[in-house]
This record gives structure tokens, C-alpha cells and sequence, in this order.
């Protein structure tokens, strides 16, 4: 990786607490569609608004900070919970729209989020982590990126040997730093909304244990639809796994648990802290 240099500092190590980043992309509920099914637009924002409230109110009860990755698309349909939002959460770029993509989104898409939310928008993550040219990101205005997940996902990436840790990459048009999803040593167990629905909270908790002991930090994913009834879509069970009620009981315990061992705080908050540990 060029001009990539690991900057997990012997400070960071020495925090009292570790760091625990809690995000979901906010986007347009097109899941179904890569299943064969044909779920319109404004079905799509529905289920993508419904899930974005519940997230607020969750992240309300366990009184924990989190980023929200967040398309324009969905942001300008419903600006009220962007606004709501803002007022506790970091706001970054989920792209424009979460089924396509141009280099020109990048600009946009922060652009759009910058002035319906009133935030600095520094951060982005692409949609289903597709690659993006790094050059391009950095030249938008972002100073950070967490759009790799470093591990074996059949079907859909090989990053099993892309680092674990953030680091700095020198991009060509400027500095990113990247912060990878969490994964753990070793075995690179993903930290992410497919695991964390699939198996046991048992599971997560000793997998996160084993994270924010060895890394001093977690940067963990999901999505607002998940906390909606699937059901009516026919999905996978894979994907669909435990949603709804359930999901949200476990996830306000998952919060729960997380809070009380590790300090919650935002993808750009890190970044900082990054940036800060190579002086």
C-alpha cells in the first residue's frame, strides 16, 4: 500500500479506556433488489427512515455517541432526522445514492450533508465497501475513510491481509487516514452487522473483548433497516438474520455492555487521535 504508515501509538495503548466506535450507514433499503426483487424508491426511504428514527432513539437510551454514515439521497428526503442527528452525532458521506456511484458524488454528497446538517463533513465510507479510488476521496474533502473491512467475505471482498490498524495513506491529492472495520487478530473474526446478527451476543462480546484488549479500539458497523421487520422481503437468512425487536433488544444490550468497558466516540474524533499519535 503506498505511503501507507501504521499509527497505533504507544499512547493510544495507554489509555485508560479503550475506544469503541459505534456507526451505521444510513441509506436507501435497496437490499432487496440484489436478491431479485423490485422494491421502488420511496418503499426503499421508507424502511430507511423508519430504521434511521429507531437507531436514534436506541443510541438515546444507551446514551452513547456514534457516526452516521449517510446518503444525500436519503438526508434530502428526510432532513428533520438529519437534523436530529447532528445534534448529538457525527454526520459523514455515505455516498449520494446506495445503488450507484460517479467520482462526482463525493463532492456532492458532502456538499449536501454540510449544509442540511451544519456539520463539517470529514468522513466517508462507499456503499457495500466497494473500492474507490483513495486520490479521489482526499480531493472531495474528506480526511478519513473506513471503507475496508480487513477479511474473507466469500462473494464479496478478499481483504484478509489489508492492515488491521488505522494508519495514514498518502493519496496523491493529500493525506486520509484510513480506519479499517474491526476485525480480530488471528483469525479476523469481522466485528460488522452479518456477524454480529448471526451469532450468539456471547460470541460478539468475547470477539470485542478480544479487540479492545489487544487494539485498545473496535470500529464496529451497522444499518438503521436492520432494526426494522424484514420479514415481508424474503431475504436470505444470512442477511436477515435476527432484525426488528429482537435486534434492537440485542443491540441495547450489546451497547450496554460495550459502554461500560470502552469510551464511545466518533470515526473523526479517532481520526484526530490518529493524526495526533505520529508527533
Amino acid at each position: 500500500m503506498n505511503g501507507a504508515r501504521s499509527d497505533q501509538g504507544a499512547d493510544q495503548r495507554a489509555r485508560a479506556k479503550p475506544l469503541a466506535l459505534i456507526s451505521f450507514d444510513v441509506e436507501e433499503f435497496d437490499l432487496p433488489n440484489e436478491y431479485g426483487a423490485r422494491v421502488p424508491l420511496n418503499e426503499q426511504l421508507r424502511v430507511g427512515a423508519s430504521g434511521w428514527e429507531r437507531t436514534l432513539d436506541l443510541l438515546d437510551d444507551v446514551n452513547v455517541r456514534a457516526t452516521l454514515f449517510i446518503t444525500a439521497t436519503i438526508a434530502t428526503a428526510h432532513p428533520e432526522l438529519l437534523l436530529r442527528s447532528a445534534q448529538k452525532h457525527e454526520v459523514a458521506s455515505h455516498g449520494w445514492s446506495h445503488s450507484k456511484f460517479e467520482p462526482q458524488d463525493l463532492p456532492k454528497s458532502r456538499e449536501v450533508l454540510q449544509k442540511l446538517s451544519g456539520q463539517d463533513v470529514t468522513g466517508f465510507r462507499m456503499a457495500r465497501l466497494a473500492k474507490v479510488d483513495q486520490s479521489l476521496i482526499a480531493a472531495a474533502g474528506y480526511t478519513y475513510n473506513s471503507g475496508e473491512n480487513p477479511t474473507w467475505i466469500p462473494g464479496r471482498y478478499n481483504n484478509f491481509f489489508r492492515p488491521r490498524h488505522a494508519h495514514i495513506e498518502e493519496t496523491g491529492r493529500g493525506e486520509l487516514v484510513q480506519i479499517p472495520t474491526a476485525v480480530t487478530p488471528l483469525i479476523r473474526w469481522p466485528l460488522f452487522w452479518l456477524s454480529f446478527k448471526n451469532v450468539p451476543l456471547a460470541a460478539t462480546t468475547i470477539a470485542t473483548r478480544w479487540c479492545l484488549t489487544s487494539d485498545r479500539v473496535a470500529a464496529l458497523y451497522f444499518h438503521p433497516w436492520e432494526l426494522c421487520d424484514l420479514a415481508p422481503y424474503r431475504l436470505p437468512r444470512l442477511v436477515a438474520g435476527l432484525n426488528g425487536q429482537p435486534y434492537v433488544d440485542r443491540m441495547r444490550a450489546y451497547f450496554t455492555w460495550l459502554a461500560a468497558r470502552a469510551e464511545c466516540t466518533t470515526y473523526a474524533d479517532y481520526a484526530q487521535l490518529v493524526r495526533q499519535s505520529r508527533s
